[in-house]
């Protein structure tokens, strides 16, 4: 049985955040007119996948967002972008870039050991079906559609002489026929 797993590539890669979307900024920054929080879109690394969007969006992460400092920080996902809203440069640069760093990897190694768990299972009950498949095919082998070996009348016999008696003799005459009888 053949199975395909993903082992190599992007998609096996820690999901991480590779950089702003300078262009998504607000125009104003750094004049008068900029405003405190906005909202910061940085690109994935990889394109994330459903498990792990989900777990981005979760509570979980709203939790470690505001026990890190970070309460009013809502995080949303659009293609491969993070959309980081009630935010602003100087915050994700003074430690909430590393949080969500932290938080994304955390995600990756928690998805990759429920995938290879589920991949152990997969291939544990491969083996055993397998071993089963082996045995019914063993069983079936063992199965003879031959005469039982039980006593019976051969029609034709002596009065008073067993069947078994008979089949011995059968045999002794086939091995004295095959030679190896000594004359």
């Amino acid at each position: 049985m053949e199975t395909q797993t993903r082992t190599s590539g992007a998609d096996t890669a820690t999901l991480g955040l590779g950089s702003v979307l300078v262009g998504s900024l607000p125009a104003a920054l750094m004049t008068d007119e900029a405003p405190d929080r906005y909202t910061v879109e940085a690109v994935f690394t990889r394109r994330p996948r459903p498990d792990e969007i989900a777990a981005i969006l979760s509570g979980r992460t709203r939790d470690t967002l505001a026990e890190a400092g970070y309460p009013t920080v809502e995080l949303a996902i659009s293609d491969r972008r993070l959309e980081i809203a009630n935010t602003n440069l100087e915050e994700l640069r003074d430690g909430l870039g590393g949080v969500l760093a932290d938080r994304l990897s955390e995600i990756s190694a928690d998805v990759r050991a429920r995938e290879e768990a589920a991949s152990v299972r997969f291939q544990e009950a491969a083996v055993g079906e397998q071993h089963r498949a082996a045995a019914v095919a063993a069983l079936a082998e063992s199965v003879s559609f031959r005469p039982a070996a039980t006593p019976r009348p051969v029609s034709g016999s002596a009065p008073g002489v067993r069947s078994d008696a008979l089949d011995d003799r059968a045999r002794i005459d086939d091995w004295t026929d095959e030679g190896g009888h000594a004359r």
